[in-house]
């Protein structure tokens, strides 16, 4: 539960989550970032919170003009009103004339005084609750040495401080050198950064540097600029989230498999189904949301690699159709696009539909187009970790998919996830009889006791049937076995 009282809310969804209720009245805060990197966005939505809760504002702005701040505000639907003011500091025209500019008699020192007093002027002629400085780059710029730059933003903030007002000062990180002073002098300091990856649509994200005398969810958290403002996504930490549920098996609705499992999944565990291209692990994993759909339960599959009418389509071809479970709302298909979507924003929209639904069941297909939205190994395994825990305190029980590289013989996962997992299911190809087959085999399962034996599988336009134990086989899991026994009992009919 985060603490709102004595707080200025930003109004930015889960922007005030992690900053544990908003801005702390009466103090100044920093806000730095590249230019782009959405200092303005917050400032402004900063302000339009103060003015729906009937308080005075000020923005004042020595970079920007009046007008592109409205032509701003007018590109995410906002309208600044009467209660929003704003002070455009203009240089003297007398700065303007070339013979002055030429003159050592109007120094930078007597442009840092002016730009003060009308900062100064502005705040008396405004008398705000809520005030934003854009930026620091320009009275850094004036001040010229870091001692005079210290202390006129010790004035400034003293001055803020006296007259009870929430300050957000913001800074681009335009000079060569970083120059921390302000990180000392503010209340709080907040970063924010843009990422361009190698492909795909740049990723920001924040980080809460310092915030004196309240905790704050600390680390990156995933944020993105929309029509609307900004959308922050908290970085989702498992432990805070418990809940009471029934531990019971959930049967696969295939008795050969349910046998294989040793009676089937349990809720609340995380399984992983590993396997080449081809054998069958999206088809698994719908023959598990599909047995949910059909208990009544409700469940979600989040697809990285395949389009939804193609999934549809191949889904009906094997006797599984997806429509009427989609149609009563038990099962929700969410497309994902690994270019366009950040991990932080990925593992929000699984929380969100899994709380706003009750999802009981969720798919992930595949963690290889979740890893092509981080390429960073180590981030994804802490992202997958928190997620998983989280789903499985959720009474959720989810699946994952893997695609390994290869197709027979020696073959290598990507991102190596079984040791987050609480049940692996292996698929492999192997070949007899002049035919390639499929082979499954459950290789790990914390939650109770599983066949040790490896099962041959098809595919067929009736779904997915397993047949008996191939113990007259060994070598089955490296793709080329050989055959020990009187008689070979493989599934034979129609199918792959």
């Amino acid at each position: 539960m985060t603490d709102t009282e004595g707080k200025a809310q930003s109004g930015i969804s889960g922007f005030d989550a992690i900053l544990s209720g908003g801005f702390a009245r009466g103090h100044t805060f920093l806000i730095e970032g590249a230019p782009g990197s959405g200092k303005t966005t917050i400032g402004l939505e900063f302000l339009l919170e103060g003015a729906s809760l009937g308080e005075r504002s000020l923005y004042i702005t020595l970079s920007e003009t009046e007008q592109e701040l409205h032509e701003g505000a007018a590109s995410h639907g906002w309208t600044l009103g009467e209660e929003i003011a704003i002070s455009e500091l203009v240089p003297p025209e007398s700065l303007l004339d070339a013979q002055q500019q030429q003159s050592l008699l109007y120094s930078s020192h007597l442009e840092l005084g002016e730009t003060t007093k009308q900062i100064f002027d502005a705040i008396e002629g405004v008398n705000p609750a809520r005030v934003v400085l854009d930026s620091l780059a320009e009275i850094r710029l004036l001040s010229q040495s870091s001692l005079r730059y210290r202390r006129q933003i010790l004035a400034i903030k003293h001055y803020f401080a006296r007259n009870g007002v929430t300050v957000i000062m913001l800074d681009d990180l335009t000079s060569d050198a970083v120059d921390k002073t302000v990180h000392s002098i503010a209340h709080g300091v907040i970063l924010l950064e843009e990422l361009a990856p190698a492909y795909g649509a740049e990723r920001r994200r924040l980080r809460i540097l310092k915030y004196r005398g309240q905790n704050f969810r600390g680390g990156y958290h995933d944020f993105t600029i929309e029509t609307a403002g900004l959308k922050v996504f908290p970085r989702l930490v498992a432990a805070e989230h418990h809940t009471r549920f029934t531990r019971r098996q959930l049967s696969t609705g295939i008795g050969e498999f349910d046998a294989l499992l040793g009676g089937g999944i349990d809720a609340g565990s995380s399984t992983l189904i590993l396997g080449p291209a081809g054998t069958g692990k999206s088809l698994i994993a719908m023959t598990f949301a599909m047995a949910a759909a059909a208990r009544g339960e409700k469940a979600a599959l989040f697809i990285f690699d395949e389009e939804l009418g193609l999934l549809s389509d191949r889904m009906h071809g094997l006797g599984i159709d997806l429509e009427p479970a989609r149609e009563r709302g038990d099962l929700i298909i969410e497309q994902i696009d690994a270019a366009e979507l950040s991990p932080g924003e990925f593992v929000h929209r699984v929380r969100a539909t899994v709380d706003s639904k009750h999802i009981k069941t969720v798919v992930i297909d595949s963690l290889n187009g979740y890893q092509a939205a981080m390429p960073e190994e180590n981030a994804l395994l802490l992202h997958i970790h928190e997620l998983l825990q989280y789903l499985n305190r959720q009474g959720a029980a989810t699946f994952m998919t893997v695609a390994q590289h290869g197709l027979v013989g020696d073959m290598q996962a990507p991102v190596d996830v079984t040791y987050l997992a609480d049940t692996v299911i292996l698929l492999r190809y192997f070949d007899a009889r002049g035919r390639v087959r499929r082979a499954i085999s459950i290789i790990k399962k914390r939650t109770g006791v599983h066949e040790s034996t490896i099962r041959e599988f098809r595919i067929s336009h009736d779904g997915l049937a397993l047949g008996e134990p191939l113990e007259a086989f060994h070598g089955v899991l490296r793709g080329v076995p050989t055959y020990t026994g009187d008689r070979a009992p493989l599934l034979e009919g129609k199918g792959t």
